[in-house]
């Protein structure tokens, strides 16, 4: 499973392994919404002039409302990867290591030495990937109250948190608060090629990053796309209402075949199995691609199938699976 443990979407290392073309396989290895905005079919981004500046100006204005934050502490990142990897550069502060999340943060924050004593940054996922635990805002709030008094920063990456706005602190972020937010487009869009993400944070922090960025920080696809997909509300609403049904439908099929799945993001379930490593080879055999994790061998994450007839694939896959056990 090495190949698969750093990041989902690895169709070519499937396909390698286990056979099959990527249009054979069904990726449930990441956490993308498999149903993106509809709306993406009618872009036609104009590839000959450079980024607009005016269009990035009204980008940051769209992503900010719908964020519910001011515009100013708002700037656009090619993904919220890139965002976090910039700002543990610019805040140049280790953060202590967490167990089981996101991988980046590993890379972007170093860790501090057994007796540090100063000042962090403490990174902190809303929901958590890939478990998907939700952390309530009141307990974030506290979290940046005592960092901030410690010379600390919170760092927020919401990644997922398009699907669980009332829990997001987006609209805390100030000049005065040693806050600062990631927001990704790709995932709950479900455009992740697009690579746009948000850093929200105070003005001079910003203005440290968008040194750091350069004059075209995105290209004019992601202008373009974000532009219209953020202030699409019919979309946005739908799609808010539809994610937690569907998200209850893989918990079912899941339930039915002995794996019991955790977290509130209706995206992706992680899954407890008795032997993940298993479990992942029957699935990519039959060309369904999950997402294991290093040094957790009963633990299995699932996104979403786009539909009905996807969700029945691997039903019937984990049908195989569950009747050997």
């Amino acid at each position: 499973m090495n190949p698969f443990v750093t990041h989902g979407g690895r169709l070519d290392e499937a396909c390698a392994h286990f056979g099959g073309h990527p249009a054979d396989w069904l990726d449930l290895s990441t956490g993308i919404n498999p149903n993106p905005w509809t709306g993406a079919e009618t872009i036609r981004p104009d590839w000959r002039a450079l980024p607009d500046a005016r269009a990035l100006k009204r980008l940051e204005e769209a992503a900010a409302a719908h964020f519910e934050t001011d515009p100013a502490l708002c700037c656009a990142v090619p993904g919220s990867e890139a965002g976090l990897r910039a700002l543990g550069r610019i805040l140049g502060l280790p953060a202590r290591p967490i167990a089981l999340t996101y991988g980046t943060y590993a890379k972007a924050f170093a860790s501090p030495p057994p007796d540090h004593a100063g000042p962090t940054a403490l990174v902190v996922t809303n929901p958590n990937n890939p478990d998907g635990r939700l952390s309530p805002r009141e307990d974030l709030m506290s979290a940046l109250a005592r960092q901030q008094h410690g010379g600390g920063w919170l760092v927020a990456d919401e990644a997922f948190a398009d699907c669980h706005p009332d829990a997001s602190v987006a609209d805390l972020v100030a000049n005065d608060r040693n806050l600062a937010v990631t927001r990704s487009f790709g995932k709950f869009f479900g455009l992740a090629g697009v690579r746009l993400g948000f850093v929200l944070a105070p003005e001079p922090l910003l203005a440290d990053l968008r040194k750091l960025q350069g004059d075209w920080p995105v290209c004019s696809a992601a202008l373009a796309f974000g532009n219209a997909a953020y202030t699409d509300r019919d979309w946005i609403a739908a799609t808010l209402a539809s994610l937690p049904e569907r998200g209850a439908k893989l918990d079912a099929v899941l339930a039915r075949h002995g794996l019991r799945a955790t977290g509130a993001c209706p995206l992706f379930r992680l899954a407890t199995a008795p032997d993940a490593a298993d479990l992942f080879a029957t699935l990519a055999r039959a060309h369904i691609l999950t997402r294991p994790f290093a040094g957790y061998p009963h633990l299995l994450r699932f996104g979403l199938p786009a539909d009905d007839a996807l969700l029945a694939r691997l039903d019937a896959a984990l049908a195989l699976w569950s009747a050997r056990g």
